[in-house]
Order: structure tokens, then sequence, then C-alpha cells
């Protein structure tokens, strides 16, 4: 229609100019007339030959997408070739995307304790861990330890089907596994398995996050997790139901026994009841607020072995945990949590064990309660910085864990991270980290640590 209504005006256009012209030359001679006919000719041959090679050129672009697609090879000058000919995943279903992402990450840290040294293969080298807090030893230098460790990878795939079914995949690894090297030469470390799961509308099954946790309260930090002491942490396989902001799953369960006495704890992998967690969430512009249950049945169950006789006991434990974001305005926001009950081992990567064994080799619980908050600030578009205080304390039965168990734990975190460009990230922190036993002694960890870090 925008065709035809231009080259009528085009031709209206031409019959005024011709009328004037001829208007103007009405004395003129007849070669002058025959002249300017043969001009209107020739634009009128002009214009029908234009109007031709535009109706040609849109009958092309509509056939074009239908065509087969060409075979790799060089581009014709002028035409942008396509990323690739096949999609990324030939066996999946039709309409699925792909999604590539991670980061690399490198830390740069000096350690400094003041009741002992962290052993050269320590994990808390790498990353807090008050439970490994040395306490009551002798004075230490400070040590320096460098990694990439952290640094991850993740591949997730989604699908949307005609029905408008939604189902999908993730799994993610980063490189936190045991050494397969030394610092001397290789500084290899084994591939970690962080997430795998699958989804399907409203149900997932895999190992991720705990429902017990809030991810989206996490603090920015530098460190590995940041207010480790009374943070909710723990990734393990699972079966989730989630409607809306409602989230319930059963989870894989395990115990943590502690000897009679005190000691080093132990995992217990026994029984045929899963950890029942449940979560709420409310969000807003304001940001979020959650509430969280957890149900567990601590268990253990051994064989007798020489002269040590069977165990085995079972005892009900349970948990609450409240936590959220509070933004105050554009460049202020609260984080926090706040736990309670039966879940040792859900806090802190398991600072005390969930349980300890009585005289007569009975589980009894150790309960406690564990919680942080953060302030972050942004500064500019590229600075950002956080505060952090994280605790826990732990309701021990002296009686049974005797006085070497960890009674509470407490850090306190200062930060800058400056992003120069985006997805970059350089970052500066320190730690004040303390651990005390029911004895009364206790341990300081100091840590400056500095990263640089690329998301994509």
């Amino acid at each position: 229609m925008a065709i035809s209504l231009h080259f009528s005006l085009r031709r209206s256009a031409l019959a005024a100019a011709v009328f004037l012209s001829l208007a103007g030359a009405a004395q003129a001679d007849s070669r002058s007339e025959a002249a300017l006919e043969a001009r209107i000719a020739q634009l009128e041959q002009q214009l029908a030959e234009l109007k031709t090679a535009v109706d040609a050129q849109k009958k092309a672009s509509a056939a074009a997408p239908a065509a087969a697609p060409a075979a790799a090879g060089p581009a014709a000058p002028g035409v942008k070739a396509p990323i690739q000919v096949t999609t990324l995943t030939p066996g999946a279903n039709p309409g699925t995307t792909v999604k590539i992402g991670g980061f690399i990450k490198t830390d740069f840290m000096l350690t400094r304790t003041d009741s002992g040294q962290l052993a050269d293969s320590a994990t808390g080298r790498d990353l807090y861990l008050p439970g490994q807090t040395p306490v009551g030893g002798n004075n230490s230098n400070t040590d320096y330890d460098a990694g990439a460790k952290f640094s991850r990878v993740n591949i997730g795939v989604d699908t949307v089907t005609e029905n408008n079914d939604k189902l999908g995949a993730f799994v993610e690894f980063d490189f936190f596994g045991g050494a397969l090297g030394n610092e001397n030469a290789t500084n290899t470390y084994g591939v970690t398995l962080r997430h795998a799961y699958a989804y399907w509308n409203k149900w997932l099954a895999g190992q991720t996050w705990s429902t017990f946790v809030d991810t989206a309260a996490l603090p920015d930090a530098v460190d590995f997790v940041g207010p480790t002491d009374g943070v909710v942490f723990v990734r393990q396989p699972q079966v989730r139901y989630t409607s809306g902001n409602f989230q319930i799953s059963l989870e894989d369960p395990q115990t943590t026994v502690m000897p009679r006495g005190g000691g080093a704890s132990v995992s217990s992998d026994r029984g045929a009841v899963p950890d029942l967690a449940a979560r709420y969430t409310w969000k807003g512009s304001w940001g979020h607020f959650g509430i969280a249950a957890l149900l567990r049945d601590l268990r253990v169950d051994r064989a007798a072995a020489g002269t040590a006789p069977a165990i085995e006991d079972s005892r009900f434990g349970g948990a609450l945990s409240v936590s959220g974001k509070w933004n105050l305005g554009e460049k202020n926001d609260i984080r926090y949590q706040l736990s309670a009950g039966s879940m040792s081992r859900y806090i802190g990567f398991g600072i005390t064990a969930d349980s300890v064994l009585d005289a007569d080799n009975n589980l009894e619980s150790i309960d406690g309660w564990a919680g942080y908050v953060a302030w972050r600030h942004i500064f500019s578009k590229q600075l950002r910085g956080n505060v952090m205080y994280a605790r826990s304390d732990y309701d021990n039965p002296v009686a049974y864990t005797g006085t070497g168990a960890t009674k509470s734990s407490s850090s306190f975190r200062l930060n800058l991270i400056y992003s120069p460009l985006p997805k970059l990230d350089v970052g500066v922190e320190y730690m004040l980290g303390r651990r005390e036993l029911e004895s009364g002694a206790d341990g300081d960890i100091d840590r400056l640590q500095f990263m640089a870090k690329y998301s994509f």
C-alpha cells in the first residue's frame, strides 16, 4: 500500500511538472515538444523498473527464513555469518536454551592466630572455619596463602514446552576438592560438585542448597562464606516442592556424634527418615523476609567391635530460622539471620556436633543458637563496602562433652570491593574471629584477605 501511494505521488508530481513545462513552452517549436515527450517516457520507464525491483526484494526477504541453512564456510561479503549452524544440545527438547556461567577468583591471605598454628593442610588456611581456630596454644607467626580453587563453572539448561511445562537442569563445579599435587609445583586440586539437579514445574530433585538456607540474605563477602559463625550453610541431595513463596523438601539425613568425654565428632549415616525442611518467604520492594523450619531424626547405629558394645539410639531434633534483607534506600541494605534449635551440622560447616553419647551410650542432643547481621553501603557504581558480625553459642551437656567442647564462636568483618569494569571485582577484607571452649580457654584469629574475581 505504501509503495503504491509513493508511486502515485511521484506520478502526480511528474504530471504537474509536465503541465507547467508544456504551459511554458506553448510557443516552442515541434522539435522541443518531441524532446519533452521523450523525457517523460524515460522517467516513466525508470519508475516502473524501480517498482519491480522493490517487489522482488520483498519476496526474497519473506522467503529467506524458510530456506535451509547454508553449509558452513566463509560468509559472502557484507553478510553476517550465524554463531553456530546446529544447536548446542541436539538431543534436547525443541526450544531449549543453554546458559554457561561462573567466575575465576584468586585469593591472597595473611593469617595470624594467637593460640597455636593452623596445620599446613588445614582447610582453615583457605577459608574461615570457626571450629579450626586454635585454642590454648602458643603464639604463632603470620602465614601467607594464595589460591584459585574457589573458581567455579556452571551450566544451566531450560525448556518451556508447547504445553507451557517448564523443565531443565543445572550443574556447577568448583575446584576445592582434595589436593592432587602440591604447592611446590602444580597447586592441582580436584573438581568438586556443588550443584546437580533437575526440575519440572514445581518439583526439583538433586543436590543444591538446603531449603533451610536463605542464600538471598548472604552478605557480600570476600571470604568464601563470610559470617560463617552464624550462617546456615548446607548443600545436599533432596526432593523439593515449590508453590509460590512456599517450599518444602525431604533432604539427606546425617548426624554428627561426639564421643563421650569429648573429641572429634564422627558422622552417622543411619536411619530411614530424611530431614524435613520448609520455608515461606515474603518479598517486596523493601526486600524480603523468610521463616524456615527443620525437623530431624538424630540417629546412631553401630555394631559391636571388640570390647566396644553395640550402640543404637535415636532422638528427635528441630530448629527454626528467620532471615532476610531490608533495603534502606538505593545505597544501603541490612542482611540478617537468627536460628535456634538442634541444627549444629547446618551451622558454620559444623562448628560442633549434633549430639554426644551419654553414660549409657544414648544420644544427647547439642542445641544452640546462631546469627549474623551485615550492613552494605554502596559508595558509587564502582565501590561498595560491608560490615558484618556473626556469633553462635552451644548448650553442651558438659558432663558428657567435657570442657574441651566449643562453647561459642564469633567474628567481625570489614571489607571494600571495587569494580573498575562490569563483572570484575577487586576486594580487600579484614576479619577478627574468636573461639571459646567450655573450660574458658579461647583463641583469636586475624586475617587480611585480598581477591580478584571475574564473573562470566
